[in-house]
Protein backbone atom coordinates (compact mmCIF):
# COMPACT_ATOMS: atom_id res chain seq x y z
CA UNK A 1 0.00 0.00 0.00
CA UNK A 2 3.28 2.27 0.53
CA UNK A 3 4.42 1.57 -2.65
CA UNK A 4 1.50 2.39 -4.37
CA UNK A 5 1.09 5.59 -2.95
CA UNK A 6 4.61 6.31 -3.74
CA UNK A 7 4.36 5.51 -7.35
CA UNK A 8 0.93 7.79 -7.18
CA UNK A 9 3.00 10.61 -5.39
CA UNK A 10 5.90 10.44 -8.19
CA UNK A 11 3.51 10.29 -11.43
CA UNK A 12 1.77 13.23 -10.19
CA UNK A 13 5.08 15.31 -9.39
CA UNK A 14 5.67 14.17 -13.07
CA UNK A 15 3.07 15.16 -14.76
CA UNK A 16 3.23 18.87 -12.58
CA UNK A 17 6.94 19.68 -13.63
CA UNK A 18 5.75 18.40 -17.28
CA UNK A 19 3.10 20.81 -17.25
CA UNK A 20 5.46 24.09 -16.27
CA UNK A 21 7.68 23.43 -18.60
CA UNK A 22 5.42 23.60 -21.47
CA UNK A 23 4.21 26.67 -20.22
CA UNK A 24 7.96 28.08 -20.29
CA UNK A 25 8.68 27.08 -23.74
CA UNK A 26 5.05 28.56 -25.23
CA UNK A 27 6.11 32.56 -23.39
CA UNK A 28 8.22 33.15 -26.05
CA UNK A 29 6.07 31.97 -29.22
CA UNK A 30 2.93 33.94 -30.76
CA UNK A 31 -0.12 31.91 -31.45
CA UNK A 32 -1.42 31.19 -34.59
CA UNK A 33 -4.44 33.76 -34.33
CA UNK A 34 -2.17 36.34 -33.42
CA UNK A 35 0.71 35.96 -35.95
CA UNK A 36 -2.62 35.86 -38.50
CA UNK A 37 -3.21 39.45 -37.25
CA UNK A 38 -6.58 38.51 -36.05
CA UNK A 39 -7.53 42.49 -35.10
CA UNK A 40 -7.04 43.69 -38.82
CA UNK A 41 -4.08 45.14 -37.93
CA UNK A 42 -2.28 43.37 -39.86
CA UNK A 43 -2.42 46.15 -42.96
CA UNK A 44 -0.24 48.15 -41.35
CA UNK A 45 1.65 46.18 -39.19
CA UNK A 46 4.08 43.71 -39.96
CA UNK A 47 7.41 42.29 -38.31
CA UNK A 48 10.67 44.50 -38.59
CA UNK A 49 13.83 43.72 -37.38
CA UNK A 50 13.66 42.78 -33.12
CA UNK A 51 10.18 44.50 -33.25
CA UNK A 52 7.08 43.13 -34.16
CA UNK A 53 5.07 46.21 -34.33
CA UNK A 54 6.60 48.35 -36.48
CA UNK A 55 4.39 49.80 -38.82
CA UNK A 56 5.59 48.91 -42.94
CA UNK A 57 3.04 50.71 -44.27
CA UNK A 58 2.75 54.51 -45.33
CA UNK A 59 -0.93 56.11 -46.00
CA UNK A 60 0.13 59.44 -47.41
CA UNK A 61 -2.70 61.88 -47.77
CA UNK A 62 -3.05 64.10 -50.70
CA UNK A 63 -4.89 66.72 -51.94
CA UNK A 64 -6.30 65.04 -55.48
CA UNK A 65 -6.38 61.94 -57.33
CA UNK A 66 -3.42 61.16 -60.23
CA UNK A 67 -5.24 61.79 -64.02
CA UNK A 68 -2.43 59.22 -64.89
CA UNK A 69 -0.40 56.50 -64.20
CA UNK A 70 1.82 56.89 -67.06
CA UNK A 71 3.71 60.70 -66.35
CA UNK A 72 4.84 60.94 -70.16
CA UNK A 73 1.04 61.87 -70.49
CA UNK A 74 0.20 64.49 -67.92
CA UNK A 75 1.84 67.68 -66.90
CA UNK A 76 0.33 67.55 -63.32
CA UNK A 77 1.66 66.65 -60.05
CA UNK A 78 -0.73 64.17 -58.26
CA UNK A 79 0.69 62.01 -61.16
CA UNK A 80 4.21 62.28 -60.46
CA UNK A 81 3.61 61.83 -56.66
CA UNK A 82 3.21 58.27 -57.30
CA UNK A 83 4.96 57.90 -60.64
CA UNK A 84 8.18 58.72 -59.41
CA UNK A 85 8.30 55.20 -57.20
CA UNK A 86 6.96 53.18 -59.60
CA UNK A 87 9.53 54.18 -62.57
CA UNK A 88 13.17 55.32 -62.76
CA UNK A 89 14.43 58.03 -65.36
CA UNK A 90 18.37 57.65 -66.72
CA UNK A 91 19.49 60.66 -64.75
CA UNK A 92 18.52 61.40 -61.03
CA UNK A 93 18.21 65.28 -59.38
CA UNK A 94 19.93 65.22 -56.06
CA UNK A 95 18.37 64.62 -52.08
CA UNK A 96 16.78 68.19 -52.12
CA UNK A 97 18.31 69.84 -55.11
CA UNK A 98 18.29 69.73 -58.83
CA UNK A 99 21.76 68.80 -59.53
CA UNK A 100 22.40 65.90 -61.93
CA UNK A 101 23.35 62.60 -60.25
CA UNK A 102 23.38 58.83 -61.75
CA UNK A 103 20.33 56.96 -62.19
CA UNK A 104 19.40 54.15 -64.48
CA UNK A 105 22.54 55.66 -66.43
CA UNK A 106 25.59 55.48 -64.55
CA UNK A 107 27.56 57.34 -66.78
CA UNK A 108 27.50 60.15 -69.31
CA UNK A 109 29.57 62.47 -71.35
CA UNK A 110 28.67 65.25 -74.08
CA UNK A 111 30.52 65.57 -77.28
CA UNK A 112 32.26 68.98 -77.53
CA UNK A 113 29.80 70.54 -79.46
CA UNK A 114 27.06 69.30 -77.31
CA UNK A 115 25.52 67.83 -80.29
CA UNK A 116 26.06 63.96 -79.01
CA UNK A 117 25.41 62.29 -75.71
CA UNK A 118 26.54 58.96 -74.78
CA UNK A 119 24.84 56.82 -71.58
CA UNK A 120 26.31 54.09 -70.49
CA UNK A 121 23.40 51.97 -68.23
CA UNK A 122 23.02 50.22 -64.99
CA UNK A 123 23.31 46.42 -65.72
CA UNK A 124 20.82 43.91 -63.61
CA UNK A 125 18.02 45.80 -63.62
CA UNK A 126 14.63 44.47 -64.34
CA UNK A 127 11.20 45.90 -64.65
CA UNK A 128 8.26 44.91 -62.28
CA UNK A 129 6.94 42.58 -65.58
CA UNK A 130 9.98 40.29 -65.20
CA UNK A 131 11.67 41.92 -68.57
CA UNK A 132 15.18 43.69 -68.94
CA UNK A 133 16.26 47.20 -68.75
CA UNK A 134 18.48 47.85 -71.73
CA UNK A 135 19.48 50.16 -74.27
CA UNK A 136 16.87 48.67 -76.61
CA UNK A 137 14.30 49.58 -73.96
CA UNK A 138 15.61 53.25 -73.82
CA UNK A 139 15.10 53.46 -77.49
CA UNK A 140 11.59 52.12 -77.55
CA UNK A 141 10.63 54.92 -75.02
CA UNK A 142 11.64 57.72 -76.76
CA UNK A 143 10.83 56.64 -80.14
CA UNK A 144 7.42 56.01 -78.85
CA UNK A 145 7.80 59.75 -77.48
CA UNK A 146 8.91 61.31 -80.38
CA UNK A 147 6.12 59.34 -82.65
CA UNK A 148 3.00 60.52 -80.66
CA UNK A 149 1.57 64.38 -80.58
CA UNK A 150 0.68 66.94 -78.15
CA UNK A 151 -2.25 65.87 -76.88
CA UNK A 152 -1.04 62.49 -75.88
CA UNK A 153 2.89 63.27 -74.83
CA UNK A 154 2.33 67.26 -73.63
CA UNK A 155 5.34 67.44 -71.67
CA UNK A 156 7.30 65.76 -74.54
CA UNK A 157 6.44 68.55 -77.08
CA UNK A 158 7.34 71.36 -74.42
CA UNK A 159 10.83 70.11 -73.74
CA UNK A 160 11.91 69.07 -76.83
CA UNK A 161 10.68 71.24 -79.71
CA UNK A 162 7.63 68.58 -80.65
CA UNK A 163 7.54 65.44 -82.50
CA UNK A 164 9.34 63.61 -85.02
CA UNK A 165 8.85 65.08 -88.49
CA UNK A 166 8.78 68.68 -86.51
CA UNK A 167 11.40 71.54 -87.38
CA UNK A 168 11.66 72.44 -84.13
CA UNK A 169 12.15 68.89 -82.68
CA UNK A 170 15.51 68.96 -81.19
CA UNK A 171 16.41 65.24 -81.27
CA UNK A 172 17.51 64.05 -84.16
CA UNK A 173 17.93 59.91 -83.40
CA UNK A 174 18.48 57.93 -80.19
CA UNK A 175 20.08 54.28 -80.72
CA UNK A 176 21.63 51.52 -78.92
CA UNK A 177 25.33 51.58 -79.21
CA UNK A 178 25.08 48.15 -77.49
CA UNK A 179 23.05 46.33 -75.08
CA UNK A 180 24.00 48.89 -72.21
CA UNK A 181 25.16 52.25 -74.06
CA UNK A 182 22.90 54.35 -75.56
CA UNK A 183 23.33 57.40 -78.07
CA UNK A 184 21.57 60.67 -78.27
CA UNK A 185 22.70 62.90 -81.39
CA UNK A 186 20.58 66.26 -81.31
CA UNK A 187 20.08 68.92 -84.28
CA UNK A 188 20.88 72.32 -81.76
CA UNK A 189 22.51 72.00 -78.45
CA UNK A 190 20.08 72.20 -75.87
CA UNK A 191 22.03 73.67 -72.73
CA UNK A 192 19.21 71.81 -69.92
CA UNK A 193 19.10 68.64 -72.19
CA UNK A 194 20.48 67.02 -69.01
CA UNK A 195 18.20 68.49 -66.41
CA UNK A 196 15.33 67.49 -68.99
CA UNK A 197 16.69 63.81 -69.07
CA UNK A 198 15.99 63.53 -65.54
CA UNK A 199 12.60 64.97 -65.43
CA UNK A 200 9.86 62.87 -63.81
CA UNK A 201 7.95 62.95 -67.23
CA UNK A 202 10.64 61.29 -68.61
CA UNK A 203 11.16 57.81 -66.77
CA UNK A 204 11.75 54.37 -68.57
CA UNK A 205 9.03 51.91 -68.81
CA UNK A 206 8.46 48.45 -69.84
CA UNK A 207 8.04 48.09 -73.39
CA UNK A 208 6.06 45.33 -73.38
CA UNK A 209 3.61 47.08 -70.66
CA UNK A 210 3.11 50.11 -72.95
CA UNK A 211 3.11 48.17 -76.43
CA UNK A 212 -0.05 47.01 -75.09
CA UNK A 213 -1.71 50.20 -76.05
CA UNK A 214 -1.35 53.49 -74.30
CA UNK A 215 -4.86 53.80 -72.78
CA UNK A 216 -4.49 50.03 -70.90
CA UNK A 217 -0.60 51.38 -69.91
CA UNK A 218 -1.65 54.39 -67.58
CA UNK A 219 -4.11 52.02 -65.72
CA UNK A 220 -1.39 49.21 -65.33
CA UNK A 221 2.07 50.92 -64.87
CA UNK A 222 5.05 49.09 -64.94
CA UNK A 223 8.57 50.34 -64.23
CA UNK A 224 12.04 49.42 -62.41
CA UNK A 225 11.23 51.53 -59.15
CA UNK A 226 11.64 50.79 -55.50
CA UNK A 227 7.97 50.20 -55.93
CA UNK A 228 5.19 48.39 -57.78
CA UNK A 229 1.51 48.85 -58.94
CA UNK A 230 -1.23 46.90 -56.80
CA UNK A 231 -4.61 48.84 -57.32
CA UNK A 232 -6.09 52.52 -58.34
CA UNK A 233 -9.44 53.19 -56.75
CA UNK A 234 -9.97 56.46 -58.90
CA UNK A 235 -10.80 59.10 -56.35
CA UNK A 236 -10.03 57.28 -53.55
CA UNK A 237 -6.63 55.34 -53.06
CA UNK A 238 -3.86 54.02 -55.27
CA UNK A 239 -1.71 51.34 -53.85
CA UNK A 240 1.75 50.40 -54.50
CA UNK A 241 4.15 47.97 -52.92
CA UNK A 242 7.66 46.88 -52.41
CA UNK A 243 9.31 45.18 -55.26
CA UNK A 244 11.26 42.49 -54.36
CA UNK A 245 13.70 42.38 -57.01
CA UNK A 246 14.68 45.58 -56.96
CA UNK A 247 18.44 46.86 -57.75
CA UNK A 248 19.27 48.83 -55.00
CA UNK A 249 20.08 45.84 -52.22
CA UNK A 250 17.89 47.18 -48.51
CA UNK A 251 15.27 49.45 -50.86
CA UNK A 252 12.58 50.06 -50.27
CA UNK A 253 12.38 50.14 -46.65
CA UNK A 254 8.47 49.81 -46.68
CA UNK A 255 6.36 47.34 -47.44
CA UNK A 256 3.67 49.30 -48.89
CA UNK A 257 2.43 52.70 -50.09
CA UNK A 258 -1.58 53.64 -49.85
CA UNK A 259 -2.13 57.25 -51.61
CA UNK A 260 -5.03 58.96 -50.28
CA UNK A 261 -7.51 61.35 -51.84
CA UNK A 262 -8.73 63.88 -49.66
CA UNK A 263 -9.30 67.24 -51.24
CA UNK A 264 -10.20 68.93 -48.35
CA UNK A 265 -7.46 70.71 -46.53
CA UNK A 266 -9.20 70.37 -42.92
CA UNK A 267 -10.25 66.86 -43.53
CA UNK A 268 -6.83 65.65 -44.75
CA UNK A 269 -5.01 67.64 -41.35
CA UNK A 270 -8.20 65.79 -39.09
CA UNK A 271 -7.22 61.95 -40.57
CA UNK A 272 -3.49 62.74 -39.73
CA UNK A 273 -4.34 64.01 -35.67
CA UNK A 274 -6.71 61.45 -35.69
CA UNK A 275 -4.05 58.51 -37.11
CA UNK A 276 -6.25 57.87 -39.76
CA UNK A 277 -2.75 58.93 -42.14
CA UNK A 278 0.86 58.70 -41.82
CA UNK A 279 1.59 61.99 -43.95
CA UNK A 280 -0.06 64.55 -45.79
CA UNK A 281 0.34 67.50 -47.97
CA UNK A 282 -0.79 70.31 -48.84
CA UNK A 283 -1.00 71.36 -45.35
CA UNK A 284 -2.47 74.98 -44.67
CA UNK A 285 -0.10 77.36 -43.93
CA UNK A 286 -2.45 78.55 -40.77
CA UNK A 287 -2.26 74.52 -39.87
CA UNK A 288 1.36 74.25 -39.35
CA UNK A 289 1.62 75.54 -35.63
CA UNK A 290 -1.22 73.44 -34.82
CA UNK A 291 1.52 70.46 -36.08
CA UNK A 292 4.47 71.79 -34.51
CA UNK A 293 2.77 72.14 -31.23
CA UNK A 294 1.62 68.10 -31.48
CA UNK A 295 4.50 65.42 -29.79
CA UNK A 296 3.05 63.15 -32.13
CA UNK A 297 3.08 65.14 -35.21
CA UNK A 298 6.55 66.53 -37.23
CA UNK A 299 6.20 69.43 -39.76
CA UNK A 300 7.97 69.51 -42.96
CA UNK A 301 9.06 71.73 -45.23
CA UNK A 302 9.50 71.49 -48.81
CA UNK A 303 12.40 73.38 -50.80
CA UNK A 304 10.66 76.28 -52.63
CA UNK A 305 10.75 76.13 -56.39
CA UNK A 306 6.97 77.28 -57.52
CA UNK A 307 4.88 80.28 -58.63
CA UNK A 308 0.97 80.60 -58.44
CA UNK A 309 -0.65 83.06 -60.67
CA UNK A 310 -3.76 84.04 -62.31
CA UNK A 311 -3.56 83.70 -66.09
CA UNK A 312 -5.46 85.30 -68.86
CA UNK A 313 -6.42 83.52 -71.92
CA UNK A 314 -5.40 86.60 -74.59
CA UNK A 315 -7.82 84.93 -77.20
CA UNK A 316 -10.47 85.68 -76.00
CA UNK A 317 -11.92 89.27 -75.41
CA UNK A 318 -11.10 91.74 -73.38
CA UNK A 319 -8.52 90.23 -72.39
CA UNK A 320 -6.73 90.69 -76.10
CA UNK A 321 -5.67 94.03 -74.70
CA UNK A 322 -2.78 94.41 -73.37
CA UNK A 323 -4.57 97.47 -70.82
CA UNK A 324 -6.91 94.75 -69.50
CA UNK A 325 -4.37 92.52 -68.38
CA UNK A 326 -2.35 95.25 -66.68
CA UNK A 327 -5.02 96.28 -65.08
CA UNK A 328 -6.13 93.49 -63.13
CA UNK A 329 -2.02 93.30 -62.41
CA UNK A 330 -3.11 96.83 -60.66
CA UNK A 331 -6.27 95.62 -59.46
CA UNK A 332 -5.36 92.38 -57.18
CA UNK A 333 -4.31 92.81 -53.79
CA UNK A 334 -1.06 90.01 -53.33
CA UNK A 335 -0.27 91.12 -49.85
CA UNK A 336 -3.79 90.32 -48.46
CA UNK A 337 -3.85 87.38 -50.13
CA UNK A 338 -0.25 85.96 -48.48
CA UNK A 339 -1.43 87.60 -45.08
CA UNK A 340 -4.51 85.60 -45.48
CA UNK A 341 -3.78 82.25 -46.48
CA UNK A 342 -0.19 81.32 -46.44
CA UNK A 343 1.09 83.03 -42.44
CA UNK A 344 4.03 84.38 -43.76
CA UNK A 345 5.20 81.24 -45.47
CA UNK A 346 5.16 82.97 -49.23
CA UNK A 347 6.68 85.83 -51.06
CA UNK A 348 4.72 87.82 -53.56
CA UNK A 349 5.25 87.11 -57.11
CA UNK A 350 6.32 89.47 -59.73
CA UNK A 351 7.62 87.30 -62.24
CA UNK A 352 6.70 84.03 -63.93
CA UNK A 353 9.84 81.70 -61.91
CA UNK A 354 10.82 82.43 -58.23
CA UNK A 355 14.29 83.51 -56.98
CA UNK A 356 15.97 80.44 -56.40
CA UNK A 357 16.34 80.24 -60.17
CA UNK A 358 19.27 80.97 -62.12
CA UNK A 359 18.18 83.98 -64.40
CA UNK A 360 15.92 85.86 -61.96
CA UNK A 361 15.62 89.25 -62.80
CA UNK A 362 14.96 91.44 -59.69
CA UNK A 363 15.49 94.50 -61.27
CA UNK A 364 11.79 94.06 -62.48
CA UNK A 365 9.28 96.79 -60.63
CA UNK A 366 6.00 94.91 -59.52
CA UNK A 367 2.85 96.03 -60.36
CA UNK A 368 1.66 97.55 -57.18
CA UNK A 369 -1.67 97.57 -55.25
CA UNK A 370 -3.97 100.54 -57.15
CA UNK A 371 -7.19 100.23 -57.87
CA UNK A 372 -7.27 103.29 -59.52
CA UNK A 373 -4.39 102.89 -62.03
CA UNK A 374 -6.71 99.89 -62.61
CA UNK A 375 -9.65 101.87 -63.60
CA UNK A 376 -7.96 104.28 -65.44
CA UNK A 377 -6.06 101.24 -67.65
CA UNK A 378 -9.80 99.85 -68.35
CA UNK A 379 -10.94 103.49 -69.19
CA UNK A 380 -8.15 103.54 -72.08
CA UNK A 381 -9.08 100.29 -73.28
CA UNK A 382 -12.62 101.28 -73.78
CA UNK A 383 -13.70 99.45 -70.39
CA UNK A 384 -14.64 102.31 -67.82
CA UNK A 385 -17.70 100.97 -67.00
CA UNK A 386 -15.91 97.41 -66.86
CA UNK A 387 -17.37 93.73 -67.84
CA UNK A 388 -18.57 90.51 -66.99
CA UNK A 389 -15.94 88.01 -66.92
CA UNK A 390 -15.77 83.93 -65.51
CA UNK A 391 -12.85 83.27 -62.97
CA UNK A 392 -11.82 79.73 -62.47
CA UNK A 393 -11.14 78.51 -59.04
CA UNK A 394 -8.78 75.56 -58.92
CA UNK A 395 -10.66 72.44 -57.04
CA UNK A 396 -8.15 71.07 -55.41
CA UNK A 397 -5.26 72.62 -52.84
CA UNK A 398 -1.90 72.41 -54.68
CA UNK A 399 1.43 73.68 -52.77
CA UNK A 400 1.59 77.03 -54.51
CA UNK A 401 -2.29 77.70 -54.06
CA UNK A 402 -3.35 76.04 -50.42
CA UNK A 403 -7.01 77.09 -51.20
CA UNK A 404 -7.86 77.89 -54.54
CA UNK A 405 -12.16 79.05 -53.55
CA UNK A 406 -11.07 81.15 -50.90
CA UNK A 407 -8.29 83.06 -52.84
CA UNK A 408 -10.47 83.18 -55.84
CA UNK A 409 -13.13 84.60 -53.39
CA UNK A 410 -10.23 87.55 -52.88
CA UNK A 411 -9.74 88.29 -56.36
CA UNK A 412 -13.49 88.46 -57.24
CA UNK A 413 -13.62 91.38 -54.37
CA UNK A 414 -10.57 92.76 -55.83
CA UNK A 415 -12.34 93.05 -59.14
CA UNK A 416 -15.36 94.46 -58.49
CA UNK A 417 -13.76 97.07 -56.42
CA UNK A 418 -12.78 98.32 -60.48
CA UNK A 419 -16.39 97.74 -61.84
CA UNK A 420 -15.59 94.18 -63.21
CA UNK A 421 -18.18 91.58 -62.30
CA UNK A 422 -16.43 87.83 -62.34
CA UNK A 423 -18.15 84.87 -62.04
CA UNK A 424 -16.57 82.06 -59.69
CA UNK A 425 -16.63 78.77 -61.86
CA UNK A 426 -14.68 75.53 -61.26
CA UNK A 427 -14.52 71.69 -62.41
CA UNK A 428 -13.07 68.40 -60.87
CA UNK A 429 -9.02 68.38 -61.58
CA UNK A 430 -8.87 66.61 -64.53
CA UNK A 431 -11.66 68.26 -66.23
CA UNK A 432 -10.57 71.68 -65.20
CA UNK A 433 -6.96 71.23 -66.46
CA UNK A 434 -8.56 70.15 -70.24
CA UNK A 435 -10.67 72.87 -70.45
CA UNK A 436 -8.24 75.31 -69.65
CA UNK A 437 -5.70 74.05 -72.06
CA UNK A 438 -8.29 74.48 -74.79
CA UNK A 439 -8.85 78.07 -74.17
CA UNK A 440 -12.41 77.82 -72.50
CA UNK A 441 -11.68 79.99 -69.63
CA UNK A 442 -11.20 83.53 -69.10
CA UNK A 443 -9.09 83.30 -66.50
CA UNK A 444 -8.01 80.78 -64.36
CA UNK A 445 -5.83 79.86 -61.62
CA UNK A 446 -3.11 77.63 -61.63
CA UNK A 447 0.56 77.54 -60.76
CA UNK A 448 3.69 75.72 -61.61
CA UNK A 449 6.31 73.70 -59.59
CA UNK A 450 9.79 73.16 -61.47
CA UNK A 451 10.58 70.20 -62.73
CA UNK A 452 14.40 70.71 -63.09
CA UNK A 453 15.28 73.70 -61.93
CA UNK A 454 16.27 75.90 -65.26
CA UNK A 455 14.43 78.91 -66.47
CA UNK A 456 13.68 76.64 -69.62
CA UNK A 457 10.89 74.91 -67.18
CA UNK A 458 9.19 78.09 -66.37
CA UNK A 459 9.58 80.43 -68.52
CA UNK A 460 9.42 78.46 -72.25
CA UNK A 461 7.40 76.03 -71.17
CA UNK A 462 4.57 78.19 -69.50
CA UNK A 463 4.72 81.36 -72.13
CA UNK A 464 6.73 80.44 -75.64
CA UNK A 465 4.64 79.81 -78.31
CA UNK A 466 5.19 76.43 -78.79
CA UNK A 467 3.80 74.80 -75.95
CA UNK A 468 0.09 76.99 -76.64
CA UNK A 469 -2.15 73.49 -76.27
CA UNK A 470 -0.30 71.62 -73.95
CA UNK A 471 1.66 74.25 -70.71
CA UNK A 472 0.66 77.66 -72.04
CA UNK A 473 -2.86 77.76 -71.06
CA UNK A 474 -2.94 81.87 -71.90
CA UNK A 475 -2.18 80.85 -75.36
CA UNK A 476 -0.03 84.28 -75.58
CA UNK A 477 2.41 84.55 -78.43
CA UNK A 478 5.55 86.59 -79.14
CA UNK A 479 8.20 86.09 -81.65
CA UNK A 480 10.67 88.28 -80.21
CA UNK A 481 10.13 86.24 -76.95
CA UNK A 482 10.23 83.49 -78.94
CA UNK A 483 13.25 84.07 -80.76
CA UNK A 484 15.21 85.03 -77.26
CA UNK A 485 13.63 81.07 -75.73
CA UNK A 486 15.42 79.49 -78.49
CA UNK A 487 19.09 81.27 -78.62
CA UNK A 488 18.39 80.63 -74.72
CA UNK A 489 18.22 76.95 -75.14
CA UNK A 490 21.39 76.66 -77.27
CA UNK A 491 23.91 78.79 -75.33
CA UNK A 492 26.10 77.26 -73.45
CA UNK A 493 27.92 80.41 -71.72
CA UNK A 494 25.71 80.31 -68.53
CA UNK A 495 26.19 84.56 -68.17
CA UNK A 496 24.26 85.01 -71.55
CA UNK A 497 21.73 82.72 -71.08
CA UNK A 498 20.76 84.52 -67.84
CA UNK A 499 20.94 87.72 -69.67
CA UNK A 500 18.70 86.15 -71.77
CA UNK A 501 16.05 85.17 -69.68
CA UNK A 502 16.44 88.59 -67.61
CA UNK A 503 14.99 90.22 -71.37
CA UNK A 504 12.26 87.46 -71.65
CA UNK A 505 11.26 88.69 -68.20
CA UNK A 506 10.85 92.29 -69.08
CA UNK A 507 9.07 91.20 -72.05
CA UNK A 508 6.40 89.27 -69.81
CA UNK A 509 6.17 91.73 -67.53
CA UNK A 510 4.97 94.18 -69.78
CA UNK A 511 2.75 91.95 -71.95
CA UNK A 512 1.12 90.97 -68.82
CA UNK A 513 -0.25 87.53 -69.89
CA UNK A 514 -0.29 86.38 -65.98
CA UNK A 515 -0.64 88.02 -63.01
CA UNK A 516 1.67 86.52 -60.87
CA UNK A 517 1.02 85.70 -56.95
CA UNK A 518 3.27 83.83 -54.80
CA UNK A 519 6.24 81.82 -54.39
CA UNK A 520 5.22 79.28 -51.27
CA UNK A 521 6.65 77.17 -49.19
CA UNK A 522 5.04 74.00 -49.02
CA UNK A 523 4.26 72.16 -46.09
CA UNK A 524 3.86 68.70 -45.46
CA UNK A 525 2.90 66.73 -41.70
CA UNK A 526 3.75 63.43 -40.72
CA UNK A 527 3.69 61.29 -37.83
CA UNK A 528 6.42 61.70 -35.24
CA UNK A 529 8.03 57.93 -35.79
CA UNK A 530 8.35 59.00 -39.57
CA UNK A 531 12.27 59.26 -41.09
CA UNK A 532 13.60 59.24 -44.14
CA UNK A 533 11.75 61.32 -45.76
CA UNK A 534 13.10 64.15 -48.01
CA UNK A 535 10.62 66.76 -49.62
CA UNK A 536 12.11 67.78 -52.93
CA UNK A 537 11.51 71.09 -54.45
CA UNK A 538 10.34 69.62 -57.74
CA UNK A 539 7.03 68.21 -55.58
CA UNK A 540 7.65 64.64 -56.31
CA UNK A 541 9.42 62.62 -53.39
CA UNK A 542 10.81 59.36 -53.90
CA UNK A 543 10.02 57.25 -50.80
CA UNK A 544 12.31 54.35 -50.46
CA UNK A 545 14.06 55.90 -48.00
CA UNK A 546 11.20 56.53 -46.14
CA UNK A 547 10.48 53.89 -42.76
CA UNK A 548 8.93 54.27 -39.50
CA UNK A 549 11.17 54.21 -36.40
Amino acid sequence: MKKNKFWLFAMMLILALSTALAACSNSGTTNESEKDGGTGEETKKNEGAGNENVNKTLVFGRGGDSTSLDPSRTTEGETFKVTKNIYETLLNFGEQDTSIQPGLATEWEPSEDGLTYTFKLREGVKFHDGSDFNAEAVVKNFERWANGDADTFPYYNSMFGGFKGDEGHIIESVTADSDYTVVFKLKRAQAPFLKNIAMDMFAIASPTAFEQGDDQFERNPVGTGPFKFVEWRPNETITIEKFEDYWQEGLPKLDKVIFRSIPDNSARLNELLSGGIDLADGINPSDGVKIENDEKLQLFERPSMNVGYLGMTVTRPPFDKKEVRQALNYAIDKQAIIDSFFEGRADIAKNPMPPSISGYNDDIEPYEYNPEKAKELLAAAGLADGFEMELWAMPVPRPYMPDGMKVAEVIQKNLADIGITAKIVSHEWGTYLELASKGDADAFMLGWTGDNGDPDNFLYVLLDEDNIGSNNYTYYKNDELHDIFIEAQTEVDEEKRIELYKKAQEIIHEEAPWVPLAHSTPLLGGVKELTGLKPHPTGSDLLSNVEFK
